[in-house]
């Protein structure tokens, strides 16, 4: 058995642990707080504008189309991998580090597929394994559409110009504190929505419908974009959260033991030294 002095040590390396999770799991739940409401508040335009956009573009596929929904052989892949900059957040990056590999061997395997990295997690792994084309890890210092939008506006350069004949972002989608789902949504082609060809629609469109389009799609991919962003920030304070709660539990419960570890031994050197005592008392009375 570990001596007294060892265990006390231990009992202070585990409660100085304890308060340290303890505070990033209370940083975490206030930045959740502030990241939940802007995802929130930000789907159902998010989702609305997509719907609009993917039934306009179904439309327009027997006229002239769009570039942006060029259905191409697909040969080169671009993979916009979004990742956090820091860890301690559970699974919440090994997820996406996994549906990227799952990607490169079985998805796509046998074309070439390159990434994008938002996050250093992302940059850190996949520079390894693949090509990265970009790192866009500091957009996390001050994270606003304005920023996203150059990023969307490149991979929409990437498309058009014949670089990738296909574009996916791969991302946490937040459902709650708990639980984060792994979304791997197509970016570009544009997917037109099912059975979009087939409504009745009686628009009168000024100007042009394929004007709106055009005029649409950059701004939904912005803000298809930036939406994956912010459920991943929304994501990641949500999965630390959870993980520095589990992590403060784990603390408190190794405490309480080596707490009762200590006072097991304490009490065996305080019965042992009693036991000493007597055993010299009756020596000196013989």
């Amino acid at each position: 058995m570990a001596n007294l002095k060892e265990i006390r040590n231990r009992i202070a390396s585990v409660s100085s642990t304890m308060q340290i999770t303890s505070a990033m799991k209370m940083v975490s739940a206030a930045k959740l707080k502030k990241a939940q409401d802007a995802i929130t508040a930000m789907r159902p335009y998010a989702d609305k504008l997509t719907e609009l956009l993917q039934g306009l573009s179904a439309s327009l596929d027997a006229d002239s189309g769009s570039k942006y929904a060029d259905n191409r052989e697909v040969k080169k892949v671009l993979v916009v991998a979004i990742t956090s900059n820091r860890g301690l957040a559970g699974a919440f990056n090994s997820n996406i580090l996994k549906q990227c590999t799952v990607l490169i061997n079985e998805t796509y395997a046998g074309k070439e597929v390159d990434f994008v990295a938002i996050g250093k997690k992302a940059n850190d792994f996949l520079t390894k394994r693949s090509k990265v084309i970009a790192n866009h890890s500091s957009l996390y210092e001050d994270l606003t559409f304005d920023k996203v939008s150059v990023i969307a506006e490149d991979l929409m350069e990437q498309f058009t110009s014949g670089n990738y004949d296909r574009i996916d972002i791969v991302y946490n989608k937040f459902k709650n504190a708990a639980t984060q789902i792994v979304m791997t949504e197509q970016f570009l082609p544009i997917v037109p929505m099912a059975g979009a060809e087939n409504l009745s629609t009686d628009y009168v469109f000024e100007p042009s419908k394929m004007e709106i389009v055009e005029q649409l799609i950059p701004k939904s991919l912005k803000t298809q974009l930036y939406k994956g962003i912010r459920d991943s920030f929304a994501s990641e304070h949500g999965a630390r959260m959870t993980a520095m709660h589990k992590a403060t539990d784990n603390a408190t419960e190794l405490r309480d033991q080596l707490k009762l570890t200590y006072n097991k031994a304490r009490q065996a050197a305080i019965t042992n030294e009693i036991l000493e005592i007597v055993g010299g008392a009756e020596a000196l009375n013989n």
